[in-house]
């Protein structure tokens, strides 16, 4: 976790374009909605084009670009990843906010296999191999 941004300003230069290698976005951190709406309303007072907030379901979020153009995040740190599961739970399966449920399937035949050797699953993929037993991405036994 980092506290400071270095920029290095290219006066005359192009700017960058989003490709392999490039930054899609800067995610910086706020503790909660009112201080998020503090920063929403000073951005906009200063011009910049302040989204509404946005749910991501573990967390509340706003961007704005800056002038040459980069996108930066301002997301809260609620309600945070333990609020669908336990913490013993977390990292042990793939989790789909609300409104993409009803794609699961197809999400999870897309994802490559994502081996978490901490808890000895495989997410995504074929399914999850836990030991012997067969457990599918959604934790779900087969």
């Amino acid at each position: 976790m980092g506290l400071y941004i270095d920029l290095v300003e290219r006066p005359g230069k192009p700017h960058g374009q989003l490709s392999a290698g490039s930054v899609h976005h800067v995610a910086l951190r706020t503790v909660d909605d009112t201080e998020q709406l503090e920063y929403q309303k000073l951005l906009s007072e200063h011009g910049y084009g302040v989204t509404p907030v946005q749910d991501r379901q573990y967390f509340h979020s706003i961007y704005f670009r800056e002038h040459s153009g980069i996108l930066f995040e301002v997301a809260t740190d609620a309600p945070g990843f333990p609020d669908d599961e336990s913490v013993d739970e977390l990292g042990k399966h793939l989790k789909l906010p609300a409104w993409y449920e009803s794609k699961r399937a197809a999400i999870e035949a897309r994802v490559r296999p994502i081996v978490n050797h901490e808890y000895g699953v495989t997410i995504g993929g074929q399914g999850t191999e836990k030991g012997t037993e067969k457990v599918t991405s959604g934790g779900q036994h087969a």
